[in-house]
C-alpha cells in the first residue's frame, strides 16, 4: 500500500467536504469502463421475496439511490491481503491475513457492509478464521458519512466521516462499545479507504493509544465482482 494511505496524525473534520461531480449515470459508466473483467459477476440472491435481492454490481438490480453517489466507487466485492499489527506494542512483527470486503444495496439509502478475515502464513496460505464485521454505510443530510458497525469479537462502533476526494474516504468512531468478552484494549478507531492508480481498494485502521493513533490493520484488495 502506498505511504500515502496511512496518516497517524490526529483526525480533523474538513470543513467542506468534496461531492461527487458526476452524475448518477455518469459515475456508473466511469465504473464500468474502470472494471470491465469483472463486469459480468454478481453475489448471488436466492430470488424468491419479494423485495430487491442485494446487488453488488451497478449494472444489475435496482438503480443506487441517489443519496448513495459519493460512496459508488465502493460497491462491489473485494478481495487481497494485508498485515495487522499490535497498535499497542512498538516492537510487535506484523502478520499476514487475507480479507473479503462487499459492498453492496437494494435500492434504499444505505449500504450493506460485511467483511470476513483469514490468517495467512509466511507463505501466504490459509492456515485459520479471524473475525468478521457486518454493518451499513450512508450519507447524513449534512453530507457526512455515517457507518455502523458489528464485529465478531464483541465490538460494535458507529463512525463519521467525509469524502476526502471522489475516491478516497475517511471515518472516525464516535462511539466504540465492547462487551464484556470483547477486546480489552481496543480505543477508537480511524479508517481510511481510498481507491489506488490501479484502481485497486486500500484501507487503513489507525487506534487511538495514549492520546495518539497507531496503525492496526491495513490491506490491498481487487474488485473481483462488480
Amino acid at each position: 500500500m502506498s505511504d500515502d494511505m496511512v496518516n497517524n496524525e490526529p483526525h480533523e473534520e474538513p470543513t467542506d467536504a468534496p461531492k461527487i461531480s458526476l452524475g448518477g449515470s455518469d459515475a456508473v459508466n466511469l465504473a464500468a469502463e474502470q472494471w470491465k473483467e469483472t463486469a459480468h459477476r454478481n453475489i448471488p440472491g436466492l430470488g424468491d421475496l419479494p423485495i430487491p435481492d442485494d446487488t453488488a454490481n451497478l449494472r444489475e438490480g435496482p438503480s443506487l439511490h441517489d443519496g448513495l453517489l459519493a460512496l459508488l466507487p465502493l460497491v462491489g466485492v473485494w478481495r487481497g491481503t494485508g498485515q495487522a499489527l499490535d497498535h499497542t506494542d512498538a516492537d510487535a512483527k506484523p502478520t499476514q491475513f487475507g480479507q473479503q470486503i462487499i459492498f453492496a444495496h437494494d435500492g434504499e439509502n444505505y449500504l450493506t457492509y460485511s467483511s470476513r478475515v483469514w490468517k495467512l502464513d509466511d507463505e501466504g496460505n490459509q492456515v485459520g478464521l479471524d473475525h468478521r464485521e457486518t454493518g451499513f454505510w450512508r450519507i447524513t443530510g449534512k453530507d457526512e458519512i455515517e457507518v455502523v458497525v458489528a464485529h465478531s469479537t464483541g465490538v460494535v462502533e458507529i463512525f463519521y466521516g467525509n469524502p476526502i476526494k471522489e475516491r478516497a474516504w475517511e471515518i472516525t468512531s464516535a462511539s466504540t462499545l465492547v462487551t464484556t468478552t470483547g477486546p480489552k484494549n481496543l480505543g477508537a478507531g480511524k479508517r481510511l479507504f481510498g481507491l489506488m492508480p490501479n484502481n485497486n481498494l486500500g484501507w487503513v485502521d489507525e487506534r487511538m493509544v495514549d492520546g495518539e493513533y497507531h496503525p492496526r490493520m491495513s490491506a490491498e484488495l481487487s474488485r473481483v465482482i462488480g
